[in-house]
């Protein structure tokens, strides 16, 4: 044996790789899961024609007015059928035809039926002899970037990030407690630190395959942009990693069995889940709790993610997020190794 094969943080950092591959779930989780997910949310919300929205009317004038406008496709039918087809999703609108004019029976909390109601009213007064004001034409835009699996995959990689370091991190160290193997391994000549940093270098090496192989699919499969320096992404995603890393040893810390960390885990991860903007986005919320919605790591990460992949935006236009993830680096390991718990 060579001298670095004799090296206990060698050693330990080949468990933890032997480990890792012995468990299929938790290469199904790192690896498929998230290039399942873009598959899907990129094939739902890929870019397509505009819908055409099926209407009604009550006379066959109204019809034929409806049916000139590309946006709709529309049929003939009496009032009570075009309720009763309203009620059962048949049809999103039904022009009516009145003495004074025209009514429009629809439910103004539908988005697609308040559309109809735009393109129908259009197409009507249009056929009555309206002229437009201003001659108005469309310039079409399709720009890579502006799409929503743009949007979503540096929030999938944010996500994928977080969950695989505290979950491998954090269900690790609880499992060698709970053994006694934590124990076991405090009585031996090996460094304390070794231990821990044996978790973090396997982590940094998984990290490599885990990011190439996503962002390789987003890429070869949709198209996604890198606009940014791959060398800056590769950085971002190395500090991302360890301020969730440092998240997940500070959750483990003191927990002594698996449902205790599991709950703890979500209960850390399910808040940045919901608000962090993994899938739309984090300025939905109300002002009242945006300051807390900036201060999560898994936002701040996204959010950098986001600048370097679709804006091309440098590390040096990113100190709020960056310096947000290096506290989170910082903070939680400086608590852990105070109260870390190896019996």
């Amino acid at each position: 044996m060579n001298k670095l094969e004799l090296s206990s943080l060698y050693q330990l950092t080949m468990v933890r790789f032997r480990l890792l591959l012995r468990e299929p779930e938790a290469i199904f989780w790192i690896f498929i899961f998230p290039i399942l997910l873009a598959a899907g949310l990129g094939i739902a919300f890929r870019n397509r024609p505009a819908d055409v929205l099926q209407v009604g009317a009550t006379t066959t004038h109204l019809t034929q007015a409806l049916a000139a406008d590309k946006g709709l496709t529309s049929a003939t039918m009496d009032e009570v059928a075009g309720t009763h087809a309203l009620a059962t999703g048949g049809i999103l609108l039904l022009a009516i035809q009145r003495l004074d004019g025209v009514a429009y029976k629809y439910d103004d909390t539908n988005p697609d039926a308040r559309t109809a109601r735009l393109l129908a009213d259009r197409a009507i007064q249009i056929a009555a002899g309206r002229r437009e004001a201003l001659q108005a034409a469309n310039e079409l835009v399709h720009e890579t970037g502006a799409r929503y699996i743009d949007f979503v995959v540096p929030g999938l990689l944010g996500m994928n990030l977080m969950g695989s370091a505290m979950w491998g991190l954090g269900f690790s160290i609880v499992e060698a407690r709970q053994k006694k193997l934590l124990k076991r391994l405090v009585a031996s000549p090996m460094p304390r630190w070794q231990y821990l940093a044996s978790f973090l270098l396997s982590r940094l090496v998984m990290l490599v395959i885990e990011v190439a192989a996503f962002l390789g699919f987003a890429r070869l499969v949709f198209g996604v942009p890198f606009r940014g320096s791959l060398w800056e992404l590769g950085l971002l995603c190395v500090i991302t990693s360890l301020a969730f890393s440092a998240l997940g040893l500070l959750v483990a810390s003191r927990a002594r069995t698996m449902e205790a960390a599991s709950g703890l885990m979500n209960l850390v991860m399910l808040p940045m889940w919901i608000l962090s903007g993994v899938f739309f986005s984090a300025s939905r919320f109300p002002a009242l709790i945006q300051p807390v919605v900036r201060a999560l790591p898994l936002t701040a990460a996204i959010d950098a993610l986001r600048g370097n992949m679709l804006q091309g935006t440098n590390l040096g236009q990113m100190t709020v997020p960056v310096g947000l993830l290096l506290g989170w680096i910082v903070l939680p390991f400086a608590v852990s190794l105070r109260i870390f718990r190896w019996r």
